[in-house]
Formats: structure tokens, C-alpha cells, sequence
């Protein structure tokens, strides 16, 4: 079929290229269903933003972990406060109000002026034949100084003799607890020493052994080693114990259960050393006390405090208030030295006479003169001071 006249069969396009933009096919578009559910299309977009703790950033996350961190530290510090103080409390009241009494009252805290502690270490034994001896095995005082952030240790050998123990007489210095306990043992060193004696803390040994178990343990470095003679034999048989030879301890440091640490504090004779005496036994007892004071300060202690807080005052009698121990172990924290004295003089018999020199140690203690190691004087028992370090033997 032929096209109409003046028609072409066929249309014509005009071509080349137009100025402008090029032209862009739109994003096509659903339209809304009716009724059935089908929402708009609208193309593979960004995703809505997250909502509630989804939408957390990890700032906003380690925040809330250090907060719940900080208020189980704070949980954990005052539950174990409350069972310390508990114990404390304990403490105080097995101290006599006789003891408490002797007491030269302390110039101001204890953060900011100097206080004198003394320290009694009794030793009650199991054994049948030495249950009723109540004495005084060790004498130390604990001075603090906190203005020089200083603290100084005075041991005091249990066999001295001081030329006058009140309403008594002249006599070993450590018959005073036995005869009038630590009221009287508070007043013998005062009246010798000349230092005030402003707190007082008695430790049952024996029941210190029980505490240093609930720790775990101590480790002690044994300077030498060591064979005792037959105390406290540990077996039930006379006829076994005939055959042990005595306590044995070697050389270097160890690991101790309560019983071992007491026992070494114990020694008085090594048979594998002659040449050592009371005073030696005396910084064997400095050791075992230095020992658990670093376990007891130690972060394992800090994480076991609300479940033995109250334990850890139970071989303990004191004066002392929860500050107030608070406040001696932050100043043992901040002390960037630590002196250990000691007492000294010349063997007589069971007796040990005082040297010349003692007065020079307590000058040291009190800080009025340099501290100066023993000197070859012809004591049996040299008096002096060591610099951050135990006496021999400790």
C-alpha cells in the first residue's frame, strides 16, 4: 500500500550535539499498595541510625566500665573497713584498762607527730610444760617519724638487765610483763629507754601462727642454715622422739606455714653454728613480723580483707583504733627509710648486761645522731643500727 502524497514511509530524527545538561532517567518509584502492606520503595539508602544502647559508642562503654569498676572498689574498701574495724574493736577490748592507763597520750596525729609503739611478743606454747609461762619472748619499739618519713625499730634483748623494774627491783627486763604484765612492761621501758610510750600492741605468736595459715603462707630468708636442739618435739612417741635430731632449716629463702614460721622464731640453738645467741633469735622474730607485714600489704591480703579483716587483729591486743593502724600503714608506705636498732651488752651467766653504748642507740632512735652499725667494742652483744636491712641473723 503506497503513502499518501506528500508523506514519507519513514520519519526523520534531527541529530548532532545539543548543548545542556545530559538528561538522567529518574530512580523509579513503587507506588503504594492498597491494603497490602507493602511499604514505598526507596532504593538502597543509608541505614537508619541505631537506637538505646546500640547506639553506644565504645568511649560511652569504657566509661561505664571504670564507674562500675570504681563503685565495687568502694563496695570492697568499706566491707572491708567494717570487718577490720570488728576486729579492732576486739582488740581493744582484751588490752587491760590498767595498760591502757600507763599510756603517755600522743601530741597530735600520727600522720604529722611522732609516736612510740611498743611491741610485746608472747609466746604461750601448747606443750604441757611450758602452757603456763607467761613471759615477754620479744621487746621492740616501733618509732615513727613522719616528717622524715622515717621509721625506727627498737629491739630490746629479753635477757637484759635493767637496774630497776618498778616495785620489784633489778631484773631480766622482760620478767616485768610476767610479773605485772604489759602495764608493767610499759613503765620498764620508759623508765629505761627514757622514751614515751604512747601505744602498745601485744602478739600472741601462737596465735599468729594461725593467721599467717589463713594468708597462705610467708616466705623467710634463711640466712644460715640452721639445726635446732629438741623443743616441741612433733611427734607423740618419747621413743621417736630419742631418735629426731631437732628442727632443720636450710639455707635461702622458703615458703612457711604458720607452724614452720613459729617454730623458726623459736630457735634459740644452732648446733650448726655455735655463734648464735638470743639476740640472734630476737632478728629471727624481726623477720617472721617483717614477712607477714609485706603479706599482709599485698594485693591478694587486699582482695581476702572483707572475709578475714576481723581475723587479722585476733593475735592482737592494742590500744590502737582502725585510724589509727591506718594511719602506721600509711606511714610505713611512705617511709623511705627504715632503721632497725637494737640494744646490746656483755653476757653474764643467764643475764646480759648493758653496754655503754645503748644510750648512743636510743640518741639514733630519737634522731638527735646519725645511726651507726655495732662496733667492735668488746660487747658480746653490740649495740648499733642498720639501714633498711635486718640485724644479722634476720
Amino acid at each position: 500500500m503506497s503513502a499518501p502524497r506528500g508523506e514519507k514511509p519513514y520519519r526523520v530524527y534531527r541529530g548532532g550535539r545539543v548543548k545542556g545538561k545530559v538528561p538522567t532517567i529518574p530512580r523509579p518509584t513503587r507506588e503504594r499498595g492498597d491494603g497490602d502492606g507493602r511499604r514505598d520503595y526507596r532504593g538502597p539508602g543509608a541505614k537508619p541510625p541505631a537506637t538505646g544502647w546500640r547506639a553506644w559508642r565504645w568511649k560511652r562503654w569504657t566509661g561505664l566500665s571504670v564507674l562500675v569498676l570504681f563503685l565495687v572498689l568502694v563496695f570492697w574498701v568499706v566491707a572491708g573497713y567494717l570487718s577490720f574495724r570488728s576486729g579492732v574493736k576486739d582488740a581493744n577490748k582484751r588490752l587491760p584498762e590498767s595498760a591502757r592507763l600507763a599510756l603517755v597520750p600522743d601530741n597530735g596525729m600520727m600522720l604529722s607527730h611522732s609516736s612510740n609503739i611498743l611491741l610485746l611478743g608472747t609466746d604461750h606454747s601448747l606443750n604441757a610444760s611450758r602452757a603456763s609461762d607467761q613471759h615477754s619472748d620479744s621487746m621492740q619499739i616501733l618509732r615513727t617519724d613522719p616528717k622524715h618519713h622515717k621509721l625506727y625499730y627498737l629491739s630490746i634483748p629479753r635477757d637484759l638487765r635493767v637496774p630497776d623494774i618498778p616495785g620489784h627491783g633489778p631484773d631480766k627486763i622482760n620478767a616485768a610483763f610476767q610479773i605485772g604484765g604489759a602495764r608493767l612492761a610499759e613503765r620498764t621501758v620508759h623508765l629505761y629507754t627514757g622514751l614515751p610510750i604512747n601505744h602498745v600492741v601485744v602478739v600472741n605468736f601462737h596465735s599468729f601462727s594461725k593467721l599467717i595459715d589463713k594468708l597462705g603462707g610467708i616466705d623467710i630468708n634463711v640466712p644460715k642454715p640452721i639445726l635446732s636442739d629438741k623443743f616441741d618435739c612433733p611427734y607423740a612417741t618419747n621413743e621417736r622422739c630419742a631418735r629426731w635430731k631437732g628442727w632443720r632449716f636450710r639455707k635461702g629463702v622458703q615458703h612457711m606455714n604458720g607452724y614452720r614460721a613459729l617454730i623458726y622464731s623459736r630457735v634459740r640453738v644452732n648446733k650448726l653454728n655455735p655463734a648464735d645467741t638470743d639476740i640472734t633469735r630476737g632478728a629471727r622474730q624481726q623477720a617472721v613480723l617483717q614477712a607477714l607485714m609485706s603479706k599482709l600489704s599485698s594485693a591478694g591480703t587486699f582482695f581476702k580483707l572483707p572475709f578475714i579483716g576481723g581475723d587479722l587483729m585476733k593475735p592482737l591486743a592494742t590500744d590502737l583504733s582502725p585510724t589509727e593502724l591506718v594511719q602506721i600503714g600509711w606511714l610505713k608506705f611512705r617511709a623511705g627509710t627504715t632503721l632497725h636498732c637494737r640494744l646490746g651488752g656483755t653476757a653474764d651467766g643467764g643475764y646480759i648486761d648493758p653496754s655503754e653504748d645503748n644510750a648512743a642507740v636510743i640518741a639514733m632512735v630519737k634522731g638527735e645522731s646519725a645511726p651507726q652499725p655495732p662496733p667492735p667494742n668488746g660487747d658480746t652483744y653490740p649495740p648499733g643500727c642498720y639501714v633498711n636491712r635486718l640485724p644479722p641473723g634476720g
